[in-house]
Parts: C-alpha cells; sequence; structure tokens
C-alpha cells in the first residue's frame, strides 16, 4: 500500500462538494487569460498589492490596482452589487489575495482568488502590461 492510498479516497458526493466549493472561490491564470483574451471578461480584474510603481513596472493587462487596505464599502460602491471580482496578488507566498477575498467577501461581494498571482501567470508565459493604466489584454495571447 502506498501513501498515496493510507487513506481512501472520499466518495464522488464527498469530492463534488469539496471541489465546487473550491471552484466557487478559486480560479486561474489560464481561465482569466481565456476570458481576457477572448473579451468575455464578465468579472473586474483586481491587483491588490504593492505600491503604484510596483504596478506600474509589471500588471496583468486590464487589471485594476486597488490595494486591500483601500478596500472599503464606499469605493466599492462604484460597482453595482452584483460585480464578481477576481483578487490577485504576488504569487504564492503572498496573502494579499486572501486578504482582498476577505474584505470583499465581508462587504458583501462576489470574489474569487487568482491562484498563483503574479508568479503563476509568469510561469504560464502570458504576458504582462505595464504604466499606470491597466492596459489591454493581446487578443493574439492565450
Amino acid at each position: 500500500m502506498s501513501f498515496v492510498t493510507d487513506y481512501p479516497a472520499a466518495p464522488s458526493t464527498v469530492a463534488i462538494d469539496h471541489f465546487l466549493k473550491r471552484l466557487s472561490v478559486e480560479t486561474d491564470c489560464a481561465d482569466v487569460a481565456s476570458a481576457l483574451a477572448s473579451g468575455e471578461q464578465d468579472f473586474v480584474l483586481l491587483h491588490v498589492v504593492g505600491s503604484p510603481a510596483a504596478y506600474a513596472r509589471r500588471h496583468v493587462p486590464g487589471a485594476l490596482h486597488l490595494p486591500h487596505r483601500e478596500m472599503t464599502h464606499e469605493r466599492m460602491a462604484v460597482w453595482p452589487d452584483d460585480t464578481l471580482f477576481v483578487a490577485y496578488c504576488a504569487g504564492p507566498h503572498c496573502n494579499g489575495a486572501d486578504q482582498a477575498a476577505m474584505k470583499l467577501a465581508r462587504l458583501g461581494r462576489p470574489v474569487k482568488i487568482m491562484i498563483g498571482g503574479i508568479t503563476g501567470w509568469a510561469d504560464e508565459g502570458l504576458p504582462f502590461a505595464s504604466g499606470s493604466e491597466p492596459g489591454a489584454f493581446p487578443k493574439t495571447a492565450a
């Protein structure tokens, strides 16, 4: 018996519940890139950590810079209540996306994190934008 099978696999109903819960709060870089490239972006992408200078150096195209510490009910009121937000941070070593997601959820907003963050985006070989504006995702990428 291997370490893999030391514990039996969960019944399908338990696995479905578990993965549905994860997928309801997470997305990945490839799915975000696909939505951006196809023009089917039905969420607001938020770069939630770092200084304006760090954002200007490198961010995911189309992402707005909104540090989690600046998220307030008043600030978020510019978007309809049912707007889905996707937050990302520097990567697996950073919990900024989790902090932003918690803050948005406490404000009653739908939210997911983009797992991997900037590190995952770079690992996928996806393009970055620079400058103080969100920029556009290249339609030939992804």
